[in-house]
């Protein structure tokens, strides 16, 4: 057993900012707690080569803690301001340190910059079937809704979506209006709802391409925030919609399929064989049109809300997330 292993767990827990040199034991607590909780053969290769906890830190270091004991890195937990909407997590501590309050104690500094942010929308996965996620969470105001479904279909190529861009493709003069009128379209789908900090980090750090669907004018009909491949949230041979969402109304449902198409052609693109997304099983027409397209779920859990109100998951919506 590693030093670390052997923390004694009466010792006192710290909170405090996670930094780089943390990156590495924060990531192997991740994979092992969620791992060990889902009773995988090698929990410590869970995730395989896609990566939640560097591209998390590196989007918004200010808006990432570790719990520690005795100076060992034991856990962590992430924040993400998307403007009127905060969501958190991964949440995760080390399995033979688990119920022990490890977990409250780092919700305290996420809750914390939700304040500061002023989130009108407060969320989170978890899973739907452990009473102690459910009962954890509720604690800070938070309900669960509806289940959420993580999707994955295998890629073929998929029909060419006219008017499609590529952010990552754009120049630098042109982005600034670009993510404007990205920040109009998702403020069109929940006001003050903004993916920009998402749009960014993905162009900075290399994760994917942020798909924009070109509308009618100067709207955009569609934009979808995809990780494409290892060190991503994707992972090896996959294309993951982190976020997608189209122009509400009338045509939504075919501004829908328009983005779907969009995105395996990105996939096809990428030389990637499967895409990834998540949907919330609130948005039926959505989901009916996920399954229609050959999604299918490999993995389901359920958001919560503070308040307990469905935000953007609704009939009428036409988005694409996961939060976890």
């Amino acid at each position: 057993m590693s030093a670390a292993m052997r923390t004694s767990a009466a010792a006192p827990v710290s909170v405090r900012p996670l930094v780089e040199p943390d990156l590495d034991r924060a990531d192997e607590i991740f994979r092992v707690a969620f791992g060990t909780f889902l009773r995988v053969p090698e929990p410590e290769r869970f995730f395989g080569s896609a990566d939640y906890v560097r591209t998390r830190w590196a989007a918004d270091p200010h808006a990432a803690f570790a719990a520690t004991v005795e100076g060992d890195v034991v856990g962590s937990n992430f924040a993400a301001d998307w403007g009127s909407v905060g969501f958190f997590g991964p949440l995760t501590v080390r399995p033979d340190l688990w119920d022990q309050g490890i977990g409250r104690r780092l919700m305290e500094p996420v809750m914390a910059c939700f304040d500061t942010w002023q989130n009108r929308h407060l969320g989170l996965f978890t899973f739907s079937h452990s009473p102690k996620h459910l009962e954890l969470y509720r604690r800070y105001g938070f309900w669960p809704r509806f289940l959420t479904a993580i999707m994955k279909k295998q890629v073929a190529g998929g029909s060419a979506a006219p008017g499609r861009a590529l952010f990552g493709e754009l120049t630098d003069a042109e982005r600034p209006d670009a993510l404007s009128r990205s920040t109009a379209l998702t403020g069109a789908v929940y006001e003050d709802l903004t993916l920009e900090r998402e749009i960014v980090a993905t162009q900075e750090q290399g994760l994917g391409d942020t798909i924009l669907l070109e509308g009618a004018g100067s709207d955009l009909d569609g934009l979808a925030v995809c990780h494409c491949g290892p060190g991503s949230e994707a992972g090896d041979d996959v294309c993951f919609v982190k976020f997608g969402a189209v122009r509400p109304g009338p045509d939504a449902a075919d501004r829908f399929e328009r983005l779907l198409n969009a995105c395996e052609q990105l996939a096809a693109e990428k030389g990637l064989g499967q895409l990834d997304a998540g949907m919330n099983l609130a948005r039926q027409d959505a989901y009916r049109r996920m399954a229609d397209h050959g999604f299918r779920t490999w993995l389901q859990g359920v958001t919560m809300h503070r308040p307990n109100e469905p935000g953007y998951s609704h009939p009428d919506a036409y988005v694409i997330d996961d939060w976890r």
